[in-house]
């Protein structure tokens, strides 16, 4: 907060805000989640509660973390308030390990086109690996905006990423409690015995 107060880095406020957006995502996802029910009488919209939390937690706070990581870590590493250099001090530069923070996309990149993700489930491949592609090229471009100091051309890569989780979210929770309700027409819940 000391670093927003006095205005260095200049972007550090659109990391603090995907940082954010990511925690209470997660939070939201878990309420999904903590929905889900399985009984006799439940409505199709609690039987998705898992299926679209990890949706709201893989697009809504995952992605946004990724985002925010390597430009925090980059802010960070060349914050003149944090690193107060003086005639004495050595600048050391980070060189190629300041790029590490990204390299925690492909993890996230392998899990989604891998057919891990939730996503897999509710577009077909086409679709998914255009959404993915969608998500590492904005990334990507966000961090680049980021090291050039690019800023508004970042907030305005991070706000069509952020915008475009949130509608494919919405047709992911949409387009799953539409399939459970088609699932429970074919194959109705018998009544225990």
């Amino acid at each position: 907060m000391l670093l927003l107060k006095a205005g260095e880095p200049e972007s550090f406020g659109l990391t603090v805000e995907l940082l954010m957006l990511s925690s209470a995502a997660a939070i939201v996802g878990g309420l999904f989640i903590g929905t889900q029910q399985s009984s006799e009488g439940a409505d199709p919209t609690s039987k998705i509660g898992t299926w679209s939390g990890s949706l709201v937690l893989e697009l809504l706070a995952v992605v946004p973390l990724l985002c925010a990581v390597p430009a925090l870590f980059h802010q960070l590493a060349h914050s003149r308030l944090l690193h107060a250099i003086t005639p004495s001090t050595l600048d050391t530069s980070l060189g190629a390990s300041e790029l590490l923070p990204m390299v925690a996309i492909l993890p996230f990149m392998l899990y989604q086109l891998g057919g891990f993700g939730t996503l897999d489930y509710v577009v077909s491949k086409p679709v998914n690996w255009i959404i993915n592609l969608g998500i590492l090229g904005l990334i990507v471009s966000g961090y680049i905006a980021n090291r050039e100091g690019a800023y508004n051309v970042e907030k305005r890569l991070s706000g069509i990423l952020v915008l475009a989780m949130v509608i494919t979210v919405f047709y992911g929770v949409l387009k799953l409690r539409q399939m459970q309700t088609a699932y429970d027409a074919q194959c109705p819940v018998k009544a225990p015995k």
